[in-house]
């Protein structure tokens, strides 16, 4: 067992304690927390103190959201639990680690040592603990009955950071839909021991009637989210419909979160993206155009980042947004070039991509912050190594504008290849075909025949190309007699 103690950042207060205390369940304990600016004022000022608690694994276990989880180190993994309530605003005031085969079913750490924490924390100040990984409804309860302080898991972490930043009505909805889905099996294990309580007269509370009717009401809430989020989906489908009517590319930027993805489509569109030096600063994806050297347009849609241990449900909550990235023609996975933890990273984004199925879609690395790889020579020596893991990627610095017209050049070249010029004939009654060759292409040098056919060349990108029936394929047919 190590206690370590450091300080930094801030904390803001997430009220879901009566929830496992077995108050009676509404949504909105679950949805809104209350803004970190309203929590300090409430306090004077003051905010909570944190304790994170790891434990060390003898041997490397899976853990869940994870592809290859003997990459990440538990320091590595308590670093970035501590940036992720750094982010959410918690004073992290020390790390609480233990040496364990895994983790106990009955309290993670085990009950004496559990309860030697508890005491620990008396007289301590520290008001929340955060473990780093998921914590199982009854893991929950014991640990919250022992130290008598609040609890969060990693995953309810995320999913209040998720809250704060969610900025559009979909977003909103992801989020809810996220934390209810989340949520709901650790609050029925949690008011499991209300079952056994029998309402009457002058007894009426949060009984067994009061349970059945958190649970429904629970149930009721995710199925109007899923609709909801349903006819969101539809909406934006037709807008994507329009938009492959227009063929303008569309290049989305993916990568683990905090890369550097906002700040870049700000520097390449000067748009005014949220941008902060903070996990999960974008959560609402945001589109911009933007003009090529060769005077192509494209679309650039920025989106959330990724991040390890992030169960697959929740991934399937912010499906909506995500489905932003399988309508990419090209993915610029956008990878922090000063981070140690750069090749763990991109594991997880891979595997998320091919989660969501955007694992074929072509992709060009970009390797930003490289203002911060040190003086000139260091910074040639590390963009070399960088490029023999990540082959053909482009260096930039967003933050200082540097290398963007190479990026730009590279994504011009890149779009040119997917898209195929064919010379076609078409036949009368071909005309629906004719009409999706002039909303999905460019379409020119129309050459009509007295039979009615028409020969043209036409510019297509090359997911589109199935639409063609090969015996269009005009090659070396005869055009005589044709007039223009």
């Amino acid at each position: 067992m190590i206690i370590r103690f450091d300080f930094s950042g801030g904390w803001m207060a997430i009220n879901i304690g009566a929830l496992r205390r077995g108050a009676p369940f509404t949504t909105g304990d679950l949805t809104w927390r209350e803004p970190r600016a309203a929590a300090e004022a409430r306090r004077g000022g003051r905010l909570e103190k944190g304790l994170l608690v790891a434990l060390e694994f003898d041997q490397p276990r899976a853990s869940v959201g994870t592809p290859d989880p003997s990459m990440w180190t538990f320091e590595e993994s308590l670093e970035e639990l501590e940036r992720l309530a750094d982010t959410a605003g918690v004073e992290v005031v020390g790390h609480y680690i233990q040496k364990r085969d895994k983790p106990h079913p009955g309290t993670y750490l085990g009950k004496g040592k559990m309860e030697e924490l508890a005491a620990s924390l008396e007289d301590s100040g520290i008001e929340v603990l955060i473990f780093d990984d998921n914590l199982t409804p009854g893991q929950f309860k014991n640990i919250e009955t022992i130290t008598k302080v609040k609890v969060l898991d990693r995953t309810e972490l995320i999913l209040d950071i998720f809250a704060s930043r969610a900025t559009s009505a979909v977003g909103k909805l992801q989020v809810e839909l996220a934390q209810l889905t989340y949520l709901m099996p650790r609050l029925t294990k949690m008011w499991a021991h209300l079952a056994g309580q029998q309402g009457g007269v002058g007894m009426r509370g949060p009984g067994e009637t009061q349970l059945e009717t958190d649970r429904r009401q629970a149930r009721n809430r995710v199925a109007a989210l899923k609709v909801k989020l349903d006819e969101a989906e539809k909406r934006r489908e037709l807008m994507r419909e329009k938009r492959r009517r227009v063929p303008v590319p569309v290049v989305s930027l993916v990568g683990y979160t905090n890369v550097g993805k906002s700040t870049l489509i700000n520097s390449l569109t000067s748009a005014d993206a949220f941008a902060e030096d903070k996990l999960f600063a974008t959560l609402d994806p945001l589109t911009r155009r933007v003009s090529l050297p060769n005077n192509l347009n494209i679309l650039v849609t920025d989106t959330v980042g990724f991040i390890k241990k992030l169960p697959v449900t929740l991934v399937r909550a912010f499906h909506a947004t995500l489905e932003e990235v399988r309508d990419s023609d090209l993915l610029l996975f956008v990878i922090d070039g000063s981070d140690p933890m750069h090749i763990e990273q991109s594991r997880v984004v891979r595997e998320v991509l091919e989660q969501i199925g955007g694992g074929d879609i072509p992709v060009c690395p970009v390797l930003n912050k490289t203002d911060l790889l040190g003086t000139q020579e260091e910074k040639d020596r590390a963009i070399t190594r960088l490029r023999a893991i990540y082959p053909g990627a482009v260096a930039v610095s967003a933050a200082q504008g540097e290398g963007l017209e190479n990026l730009l050049e590279k994504v011009a070249f890149l779009l040119r290849d997917m898209v195929e010029n064919y010379s076609l004939r078409l036949k009368p009654g071909q005309e629906k075909l004719a009409a999706q060759l002039h909303d999905l292409g460019r379409v020119r040098n129309l050459v009509y025949h007295p039979d009615g056919s028409v020969d043209m060349d036409v510019e297509l990108p090359v997911r589109h190309a199935h639409i063609i029936p090969q015996q269009t394929l005009a090659g070396s047919l005869d055009t005589s007699g044709a007039e223009q």
